[in-house]
């Protein structure tokens, strides 16, 4: 199983409010029956809308850490929102609030959602637009998110927290290391033996 203590990277910004599911990913591409390709069309309708996209914004290529507003991912439960993104490279989103239902499918994917108040959020925002290339560290175990000489709290509810760091997010990797326990249990369940006595 993989620990998430810490994840460093260059930023992005983003720093909008209220960004449903289907501004991260809009509805016609839900038809896909992989979440393959579906990084390339993350905020694929804002940036046909607005040239001057953070996601079409060469500075910010190969970005891991999405720097956003208040209530990121509200609207639908769809998984394919935090799939996109972490397609196109996410790998950790600092936000000053997360809708529940994507702050969960988030933490199932191993994508840290970390909060930060406003005033940090624009301290980041402006540090990441000074200078793009900027290594930004978000570690779980400190608390904090790092830019440069710029240091922030960051905030995570307990039981996600303790999901990352620990590898227990990743349920097919802990099925994997218990392979053995289920094999000893699926001998004991009739339907799984023929209902042979």
């Amino acid at each position: 199983m993989q620990l998430i203590t810490q994840v460093t990277g260059t930023g992005i910004p983003l720093l909008l409010d209220d960004i449903d599911t289907d501004r991260i990913i809009p509805a016609r591409f839900l038809r896909c029956v992989t979440f393959d390709g579906l990084g390339e069309h993350s905020f694929e309708d804002d940036r046909q809308q607005d040239r001057s996209h953070p996601f079409d914004d060469s500075r910010f290529k190969g970005a891991a850490v999405l720097v956003a507003g208040r209530n990121f991912g509200c609207g639908s439960s769809r998984e394919h929102a935090p799939q996109a993104l972490m397609r196109w490279g996410i790998k950790t989103i600092i936000g000053e609030s997360f809708a529940e239902i994507f702050f969960g499918n988030c933490t199932t994917l191993g994508v840290p959602c970390v909060c930060a108040s406003r005033g940090d959020l624009e301290k980041l925002t402006a540090a990441i637009n000074a200078d793009p290339k900027i290594s930004i560290s978000v570690d779980l175990n400190s608390l904090q998110a790092k830019a440069g000489s710029l240091t922030v709290p960051i905030s995570i509810p307990d039981g996600a927290r303790l999901a990352l760091t620990t590898g227990k997010w990743d349920f097919l990797g802990q099925l994997l290391e218990g392979a053995d326990a289920v094999q000893a249990a699926a001998k004991t369940l009739p339907y799984m033996t023929g209902f042979k006595a």
